[in-house]
């Protein structure tokens, strides 16, 4: 009525019944004498950019395989239970649960099967649970209960029917049965549980010790268990990593990462960190670098990895001479550590590596949560030659605008938008801004998980610089990749 302008965003109907957003600018329009005649109306269909921002927010509280909702959404409730405890005095739970036969299917069948079972067995879980409970994939093969207004004898009885719900299924795959066993902790939550890391800590060390006892058991947590069961885990996996240092059973693999415009352009390769067993099999990163991670032994690894590429790339330069770079993964340990930053100087110095030729690769998140000290990393690095590349990028669901304060080369697509691409408008949107974004920036992206020609069809289209995934090749033995090269 005031003939001011009105901006404004609304649900609006499509003559044949569809809805769809609409941004609307509504002004007036005055005749010479200032009077008002008529509304002018301006709209804007905006339907993806909700839908997008929509997809967003769940792929921020959801688990994109199975569709259950994920660690950090799973750790946001637990913690909205806690915040209310001391006042109404429920009894509640949670409960931890780890596969207990996943990796020998994975492993043996590939993860297109791993992935498969992981969905039918959040089916079988999510049949069991009760209806006001949540159930979460918390990451792997690991999946977590919680429980609310529930007694421990309740929750016991739900843990106890996810066992049997477990046992009694059969996987099919390829003509073959498997089975699978469940190791499950279950913690009571009351008003005595102080916080909710004292909370996930005590989860974590009862389904441990469940698996310590045996497996396919559930183990209630005791307050006297936690600090054994943390000891033992740490030993076990301090004394497994350092064992496999001693009788140097890690190795280098490597991964080439390939240009899709120019090409005349060199090969890249990113290093990646193998572990061998007693009997000389491969394990998987996946098997003992998360327990790394979890008991501070990555900066150890890290180091081992500087230390050996180095040595490896010194002693063939015509390897060097062939390709732009190597990546190297860094840990947040090692980007907040200053004695780290002095090892690569001083590596680089007495190995007289080209500082061009190597490329630090840290996570979206790990940047994040340590903006100021990753910032000083990256930038310390940079003064004297080296690269860096900002991995999983999109994963972590950011703002762009931190990106302004890190001064990396390479931006890398997660490969979980990237993989979907071909079938998904909105992955493949998200592919399309964040290569966008980091070219307006002045940094190369690289798309990870590139696992078939039409994705690689499609990047090319975008004009994502650089593609790495099994379509090109898998990773293989860098001393092998170092041989062949002379």
């Amino acid at each position: 009525s005031h003939g001011k302008e009105w901006k404004g965003d609304l649900h609006n109907r499509k003559k044949g019944g569809g809805c769809y957003w609409a941004s609307n600018s509504i002004s007036a329009v005055r005749d010479d004498n200032g009077q008002i005649t008529n509304y002018m109306c301006v709209q804007d269909d905006v339907t993806q950019k909700y839908e997008l921002t929509e997809k967003l927010s769940y792929q921020a509280s959801h688990d994109l395989l199975t569709g259950l909702i994920n660690r950090r959404e799973f750790e946001r409730r637990a913690e909205r239970v806690l915040s209310t405890i001391q006042q109404n005095h429920h009894h509640h739970a949670i409960c931890y649960m780890d596969l207990d036969q996943f990796k020998v299917i994975n492993d043996t069948n590939g993860h297109i099967a791993g992935d498969e079972l992981l969905r039918q067995i959040a089916l079988v879980l999510q049949a069991t649970v009760r209806k006001r409970d949540t159930l979460a994939r918390l990451g792997g093969d690991e999946f977590g209960v919680l429980m609310e207004k529930c007694t421990p004898l309740q929750a016991y009885r739900v843990a106890d029917a996810l066992q049997m719900a477990v046992n009694d299924f059969e996987f099919l795959w390829e003509g073959k049965n498997y089975r699978v066993g469940i190791s499950i902790g279950l913690v009571d939550i009351s008003s005595a549980t102080k916080n909710l890391t004292e909370l996930l800590k005590q989860a974590d060390s009862a389904c441990y010790m469940a698996k310590d006892a045996g497996r396919n058991r559930i183990h209630v947590y005791q307050p006297e268990d936690s600090e054994t069961t943390s000891r033992q885990g740490e030993m076990q996996w301090v004394s497994k990593i350092n064992q496999a240092l001693d009788e140097d059973r890690f190795c280098l693999y490597a991964q080439s990462i390939v240009t899709l415009s120019d090409q005349n352009d060199k090969k890249h390769y990113e290093l990646l960190i193998r572990m061998e067993g007693e009997q000389r099999e491969v394990i998987p990163p996946g098997d003992f670098l998360p327990s790394a991670e979890r008991y501070n032994l990555i900066g150890i690894l890290d180091r081992w990895v500087i230390k050996n590429a180095f040595k490896l790339l010194s002693s063939h330069p015509e390897f060097l001479e062939k390709i732009e770079f190597v990546s190297i993964n860094l840990s947040g340990q090692s980007v907040t550590s200053e004695s780290f930053l002095n090892l690569i100087i001083e590596e680089l110095m007495s190995s007289r590596i080209d500082p061009a030729k190597i490329c630090f690769e840290i996570t979206e998140t790990v940047a994040i949560s340590n903006l100021t000290k990753a910032s000083e990393f990256i930038s310390d690095l940079k003064k004297i030659g080296c690269r860096f590349a900002l991995d999983d990028f999109g994963s972590g669901l950011s703002s762009f605008g931190y990106l302004k304060n890190l001064p990396v080369d390479y931006l890398k697509i997660d490969g979980m938008f990237v993989k979907d691409m071909v079938d998904d408008p909105i992955d493949h949107a998200m592919v399309k801004s964040i290569n966008e974004i980091g070219h307006v920036m002045g940094m190369k992206t690289i798309a990870e998980f590139v696992e078939n020609e039409a994705i690689m069809d499609k990047l090319k289209v975008l004009g994502v610089d650089f593609a790495q995934g099994y379509t090109i090749d898998k990773p293989s033995s860098f001393i092998d990749i170092l041989e062949t090269m002379k």
